[in-house]
């Protein structure tokens, strides 16, 4: 009897109790990351980063297969997001101050999350936690977008409080050409 490939060749490790808590602790940062930004509370949201925090969303191409390492693009080239906490702070200060007409009335939205894997990070005391996404959102009557993909954050625990933070987000949209009409939601 022959193994499939792509079948492991040997049964998964069983997890720690270190590594099931971690798992159920990310699990539940983004699950609470999702209802603050399903319910628009966005300064609530804010307080899930790091004060060094780099959210990025690079553009992708199409690609040839030997050409796949060329898809994403790189850091200093154009983006669909390239914030820091305090960029996203004031985007965040334009949706309150009534000036944000993209998002007013404002739209519903439904982050779901999944496929949550997490792993030490090469820096001490911090984590990498892999994600896929969808994001659903609806504007006046109409409006309809979809937002799929992966996310990549590197989480750090709070010297204060203990809790994690995320540090870095890279997000990979599955699709290289966005078709709403604007991108004021949050990924």
């Amino acid at each position: 009897m022959s193994i499939h490939p792509l079948e492991p060749k040997a049964p998964p490790s069983v997890p720690s109790d270190d590594d099931m808590r971690l798992h159920f602790e990310v699990q539940r940062l983004y699950a609470v990351e999702a209802r603050l930004l399903d319910q628009h509370r966005y300064a609530d949201w804010l307080e899930l980063f790091a004060d060094d925090l780099h959210y990025w969303a690079p553009v992708r191409t199409n690609r040839l297969r030997r050409q796949q390492a060329l898809a994403d693009g790189s850091p200093g080239e154009v983006a669909i997001f390239d914030e820091t906490r305090a960029s996203l702070a004031w985007r965040i200060r334009r949706f309150d101050s009534g000036m944000a007409w993209a998002e007013d009335p404002p739209s519903r939205t439904r982050h779901l999350i999944s496929n949550v894997l997490v792993r030490a990070a090469d820096e001490p005391g911090e984590y990498v936690a892999e994600s896929a996404f969808l994001c659903y959102r609806n504007r006046l009557e109409r409006e309809v977008d979809l937002y799929a993909g992966g996310r990549t954050d590197v989480l750090r625990r709070d010297p204060d409080d203990g809790r994690l933070l995320i540090a870095r987000r890279t997000i990979l949209l599955d699709q290289n050409v966005l078709l709403a009409k604007n991108i004021s939601t949050f990924l």
